[in-house]
């Protein structure tokens, strides 16, 4: 049991490892559904191929759009998409680089899907039984005497065994061995393609965009801390402010009870009835609420910093000049400027 929940604080602590344990999760949990799940083909023209179409497609969407919900980015990449611009510019690159990084992950179930549908062949067999070259694996001469729509109704039924009824026209397991054949063919060509297109994505583009692939990533990463800090800032904040809160309610209700129990007598003052310890920490807790004394004040604050962020620029006493540093002259010793140019 410890093991386990080492690996899980593992798991909590490295947001990568996190998502991409979320991912594997996902392709099992698409796997074992399909697996569990009982196709069952209308064996009718017409309604096949919508039957087919709606499974190969309907799941996977569900599984991409589940998956974009199951990552912990999608509230930020929200957020920073509808942000105004205010002191500091948004970057389409990063917001660029944070969406295909999500989408990355997410389109993982609906591939383990797809392909396991394909490779499975009932799918297939389904959609394409009424394209099933009788002139080529059947009795073409008896094909020809049919009209148009009984061949249709007949190879509607391949799929199904029990009422299909044509092996004087084509053999059943003939048609299916065919089918399945190209339905598999199919699902390793996707196999194959799916995996071209991960090792392109992954290792070839970063070397012909190395630059901007850098500056993606690494603020794509800033944003993620700086959102996460904030959190932690407003917890501690939020204590804080609530602790305060409650000691100043529980001074005035026992100065009160004090005051009622002497009956006019002199009572004991507010502040005496706190300890030397007790002013101490309260305090403290002041000094961290940094000038905030109510609840419109901390909304005002709030919004602020949503309409407009401090831009990205650390230490920065004069202008910048055209090379990015400060002032005209040579760079001063630990004058050290870091600043981010955002280009819309």
């Amino acid at each position: 049991m410890d093991k386990f929940r080492m690996i899980f604080q593992f798991l909590l602590a490295n947001q990568e490892s996190f998502m991409n344990g979320i991912c594997g999760i996902m392709a099992l949990a698409s796997a074992q559904v399909y697996s569990a799940f009982d196709f069952n083909c209308p064996c009718l023209p017409g309604y096949n191929a919508a039957y087919s179409a709606g499974i190969l497609l309907a799941p996977p969407l569900m599984l991409f759009l589940l998956g974009l919900v199951m990552n912990i980015h999608v509230s930020m990449l929200a957020e920073e998409w509808k942000r105004p611009p205010g002191r500091r510019a948004k970057d389409p690159a990063v917001l660029c680089y944070m969406f295909c990084s999500m989408a990355q992950r997410a389109l993982i179930g609906p591939i383990v899907w797809v392909a396991v549908t394909l490779l499975d062949g009932k799918c297939f067999l389904c959609a394409f039984c009424t394209a099933v070259p009788v002139t080529v694996l059947g009795n073409g001469s008896l094909a020809l005497g049919l009209s148009r729509p009984e061949l249709p109704c007949l190879l509607a039924r391949v799929p199904c065994p029990d009422i299909y009824d044509g092996d004087w026209l084509l053999a059943h397991d003939v048609a299916v061995r065919s089918l399945r054949c190209i339905s598999q063919a199919l699902g390793w060509s996707f196999v194959l393609l799916t995996t071209l297109l991960a090792f392109v994505m992954r290792s070839v583009r970063p070397c012909f965009t190395q630059a901007a692939f850098l500056k993606s990533k690494y603020w794509s990463h800033y944003n993620n801390i700086e959102c996460k800090l904030f959190d932690e800032t407003c917890m501690e904040h939020a204590k804080a402010f609530a602790k305060v809160c409650i000691q100043q309610f529980f001074e005035a209700m026992n100065h009160d009870l004090e005051l009622g129990h002497t009956h006019g007598a002199l009572a004991t003052s507010p502040a005496g009835s706190a300890t030397p310890a007790a002013k101490d920490g309260a305090e403290e807790e002041r000094e961290k609420l940094r000038g905030i004394t109510d609840q419109g004040t901390m909304n005002r604050l709030l919004a602020s910093w949503h309409k407009r962020k401090l831009p990205l620029r650390l230490g920065q006493e004069e202008p910048l000049m055209g090379n990015g540093w400060a002032g005209g002259g040579p760079r001063a010793p630990r004058k050290e400027v870091a600043t981010y140019f955002s280009r819309v």
